[in-house]
């Protein structure tokens, strides 16, 4: 996900952040590690090309330079599909733990998966992006693993 454009609004004490989906989701001053202050305003705010449009980065009056991923925008807002991505990413850690102390060999977890090698692979790739959390479960179960999911309130919301 990348940001096309960012503004600062003061009057919200936000960035004003639009993805490249068309979306533009906020994210508040006090989210950030130097925050703007009436004292010490925003002078510059942009796209950075330096992280690929994939952040952007903020000045500010005093000359402080502070860079922000667009995954802490996602993060903040609590994107769906950003919650999966980072469920899939925790899901896949937690088997690559489990395979290092697992007695069973990597063939006969492929068998019992009923999948090829090179998926297994790809399953166990923290940077692979095609798999599915059914197929993680699956993974964990065969490694005598449960998964279980809680719901509840996120900073304070009501559930």
């Amino acid at each position: 996900m990348k940001a096309t454009t960012v503004t600062a609004n003061n009057r919200r004490r936000a960035f004003e952040v639009e993805l490249s989906d068309g979306r533009t989701l906020p994210l508040p001053y006090a989210r950030l590690e130097r925050p703007p202050t009436a004292a010490n305003r925003v002078a510059e705010v942009y796209s950075d090309p330096e992280l690929g449009h994939e952040g952007f980065t903020y000045v500010l009056t005093d000359g402080t330079e502070e860079s922000v991923p667009v995954d802490a925008v996602l993060d903040y807002n609590r994107d769906p599909g950003y919650v999966r991505d980072m469920l899939a990413y925790q899901l896949t850690l937690e088997a690559r733990r489990r395979m290092e102390t697992t007695r069973l060999s990597r063939r006969e977890i492929i068998r019992r998966l009923g999948t090829s090698p090179s998926q297994l692979y790809r399953l166990l790739d923290p940077a692979h992006q095609g798999k599915t959390i059914d197929r993680l479960v699956e993974l964990l179960a065969v490694l005598g693993c449960g998964v279980r999911l809680e719901v509840g309130p996120t900073r304070g919301d009501a559930c």
